[in-house]
């Protein structure tokens, strides 16, 4: 039997859903020539789905996406490209209606033990094809499908490349010596917190900065934290870039020749041509991608802004297949 709605009292509002935002990956690999994916069994629901989990209060869904993964596989991932969000009706803690958007990307696994750490009892590595057959949920082969097409377009084996603007500095009317060694205010180094933890759900290898203290500090606890060197270089700092542009752009060059992830640190002044550069390596399908970093290079990025970049191929042949802009 149909039960009818209750009417509200006059002048009530309807509640509005809360939305409860998560994240997830995608991992994949290619096992004798054949694309695999990995899906996890929740005994709880018995169901078969994506490793995926609840933002922590201030999170952003990258580093949630890498975190969770890792909490519900034992498995370190590098996170790709960004595949179709889900989004579906639940109940919150409290029992009221509310809305689950869940972010997704395709990794790769990095490293990790595999040993099943958060309720999950099972992973499997199976095909597309047992995959799509295998998931419990309508919504989730939206993100498989995603995955295929950009195999199939060879846009799904790339690798980051994170420029940084540096974060927030003391201003410069308040600091009487060189520039170059003026540091970060407290607020900058809580923005360091926040690029380390991007950066390392992107599985940065490399750390290229300006020579200024200020972007040096700003990359310095990701570097440390993962037994990296910084490369300082002076064609990344103000001074230097108003001195000779050109060498900023062979620094970006380096980067696209080795196609390892990595990650640049810069200023103002200095991103936007390197943006430009990048947007060039967009094709004519990734049109959007190009005015998106057109975009950020005439706004200016904001202090502390990640700018990921996914690109496939390296040297010459680098395309830009993907950009994804996070605040810390």
């Amino acid at each position: 039997m149909t039960t009818a709605p209750r009417p509200r009292a006059c002048g009530t509002l309807a509640p509005v859903a809360s939305l409860v935002p998560a994240a997830g990956t995608l991992p994949w690999r290619r096992r004798d020539g054949r694309l695999e994916v990995a899906l996890v069994h929740r005994p709880k629901y018995d169901d078969w789905s994506w490793a995926k989990g609840k933002l922590d209060p201030g999170e952003h869904p990258s580093v949630a996406a890498a975190r969770e993964t890792f909490e519900e596989t034992g498995l370190v991932v590098r996170l790709g490209t960004p595949l179709p969000l889900a989004e579906y009706p639940i109940l919150d803690a409290t029992g009221a209606p509310a809305t689950k958007i869940v972010h997704y990307w395709a990794a790769v696994v990095t490293g990790g033990s595999g040993k099943l750490l958060h309720e999950i009892d099972e992973v499997a590595w199976v095909d597309v094809r047992t995959a799509n057959d295998r998931l419990d949920y309508a919504r989730d082969r939206e993100q498989l499908l995603a995955l295929v097409r950009a195999e199939r377009a060879g846009e799904l084996d790339t690798w980051p490349l994170a420029l940084v603007r540096h974060a927030k500095a003391t201003p410069r009317s308040k600091w009487k010596g060189d520039d170059r060694q003026r540091p970060l205010d407290a607020v900058g180094r809580a923005q360091a917190t926040g690029v380390a933890a991007v950066l390392g759900a992107y599985g940065v290898t490399r750390v290229v900065t300006s020579s200024s203290v200020r972007c040096s500090a700003t990359v310095q606890p990701y570097a440390v934290s993962r037994g990296l060197r910084l490369r300082p270089r002076d064609g990344l700092s103000e001074e230097g870039y108003a001195e000779s542009p050109d060498d900023a752009a062979r620094d970006l060059e380096r980067l696209l020749a080795k196609g390892e992830p990595a990650a640049l640190c810069s200023h103002g002044p200095v991103l936007p041509s390197l943006l430009e550069s990048l947007g060039a390596r967009a094709g004519a399908e990734h049109s959007g991608l190009t005015t998106r970093l057109h975009e950020a290079a005439r706004s200016s990025m904001r202090k502390g802004e990640v700018l990921v970049c996914h690109l496939s191929g390296r040297g010459e042949q680098a395309r830009l297949v993907g950009v994804e802009r996070i605040d810390t």
